[in-house]
């Protein structure tokens, strides 16, 4: 009978699955050196200096309009409800579901005001995280080439208009590895369900398996089958990974190039870890009550995503280098300041509060924050008050890092159509975010069908960090 015929009879028969067959002491021991590399996920040091050490994105998925939020356009209000100016060129956009040369200009909804110190100017969807314009740099010009959700969103999280490339997430841990050792290195959290978009955007693509990221449950067992049932006795565990780590290495010597028996064994070692770290991470009954009001975790509209925001807070506390937030629902094909004002009334708070708790805490200047969408919403009106996606020009804004705050970076034309001032592609924000934490994207690669593969693909080259640092 083969080994793995065996293999799996026993794991049947053996009734337990995955993580609670993890034990370090027993996985480590013996296991041969020319089976398992070293371990992948140890801190690497950066190509040259960091500003900061870890990451969380979060991300407005379905596409925020960028006139309703991050980027005010006055003349755009005094045009509402005329056709686009020819001198737009409105006939060479192409639009996913209207006609840019027929439909009429749609003004926001919501005021732009000037914060801080700065006057940097956010509109009254995001009045908790204006509070921190002098902390903020948003980027008003960003762009790419598609209008359809799937490749745009592949773009954003992965750097290519392709699947099966690795997420943003798995190269910053393949080029810096983490700095717990008790919980993954990438780590990931949605507000909604979790469909296939999601799940690209943690996927490792065609990095090793180990660089992929865990999506976190916020609430139970944060890991799906994480503690081993309370049948399975010590001992009776210790025979099972005996004979497991007896076939691993089999397995292991006959196909030395697979990187997925290396994934699964540092896998087995990290799990039996989060058995207790994981479930320490998510019990919040210790934070004081200051600290749930800041995130708005007492308040029905913002206790979901509020929760998300304190635990990224509590994960990069403990070494978790990249943490990914998704804010589901921004898909504003119809009303859209509707879909703007419920979905901002549940992260606006949140997000604010998380800022200040990681400033107070010390935090802000090593953790960079990242927040954007797969693209902006058009200028102009799609059926009753809604938005088209537009990939044209869409705002990124940054916080923590090194970052000197109370600034805005490009600027786009007087309707919002295109970058008028220093255009930024999606790669030039991987690049940048790259940069920022001491990686060099043009060394950070990875041969694959014939070629060294990057974040940044053949781009990157207007990386903005030393704009981002200026004062």
């Amino acid at each position: 009978m083969s080994i793995e015929a065996t293999r799996r009879q026993f794991l049947t028969r053996s009734g337990f699955g995955f993580p609670a067959l993890a034990c370090s002491w027993l996985l480590a021991r013996d296991q041969a050196a020319a089976a398992v590399p070293a371990n992948p996920l140890a801190a690497k040091p950066p190509h040259f200096e960091a500003r900061a050490k870890s990451v969380i994105l979060i991300f407005l998925q379905g596409g925020a309009s960028h006139v309703d939020t991050f980027d005010p356009k006055p003349v755009l209000a005094k045009l509402d409800g005329q056709t686009v100016p020819p001198s737009f060129k409105p006939e060479n956009l192409n639009l996913q579901f209207i006609q840019a040369a027929e439909a009429k200009l749609m003004a926001s909804s919501f005021p732009f005001r000037p914060y801080g110190k700065s006057g940097l100017q956010i509109s009254d969807l995001f009045r908790n995280l204006a509070q921190h314009a002098d902390d903020l740099a948003i980027v008003r010009s960003c762009y790419h080439e598609s209008f359809v959700h799937g490749p745009a969103l592949n773009l954003l999280y992965n750097g290519s208009l392709l699947v099966g490339h690795p997420s943003v997430g798995s190269w910053v841990v393949y080029g810096l590895g983490n700095e717990s050792d008790s919980l993954p290195a990438f780590m990931v959290m949605t507000d909604g369900s979790v469909s296939g978009r999601n799940t690209k955007s943690f996927s490792s693509g065609f990095l090793p398996a180990i660089y992929q990221g865990t999506l976190a449950r916020t609430e139970g067992s944060p890991i799906m089958n994480l503690a081993p049932p309370p049948y399975i006795e010590r001992a009776e565990q210790r025979v099972m990974l005996d004979q497991l780590k007896d076939w691993n290495n089999q397995h292991a010597g006959t196909r030395p190039d697979d990187s997925r028996l290396a994934a699964r064994i540092a896998n087995y070692e990290l799990a039996f870890r989060m058995q207790m770290a994981a479930p320490e991470l998510i019990d919040i009954s210790g934070e004081p009550g200051h600290v749930r009001a800041l995130y708005g975790l007492d308040d029905e509209a913002t206790a979901k995503f509020g929760r998300i925001c304190l635990l990224a807070r509590r994960m990069v506390e403990r070494g978790v280098r990249f943490v990914q937030l998704i804010s589901t629902d921004w898909d504003g094909h119809a009303q859209c300041d509707q879909n703007h004002l419920e979905n901002s009334r549940k992260i606006d708070r949140p997000i604010a509060g998380l800022i200040a708790d990681l400033k107070q805490r010390g935090l802000l200047e090593s953790t960079l924050l990242v927040s954007t969408g797969e693209f902006g919403r058009t200028p102009i009106m799609q059926g009753v008050r809604g938005r088209d996606h537009h990939p044209y020009a869409f705002s990124v804004w940054m916080a923590g890092g090194g970052i000197r705050g109370g600034k805005s970076l490009g600027a786009t034309d007087e309707l919002g159509f295109r970058p008028a001032v220093d255009p930024f592609h999606v790669h030039d924000v991987h690049a940048t975010l790259l940069s920022l934490l001491g990686l060099d994207h043009t060394k950070l690669t990875w041969f694959f069908q014939g070629r060294s593969r990057r974040l940044t693909d053949v781009g990157g080259d207007r990386d903005f960090s030393r704009k981002l640092l200026e004062a």
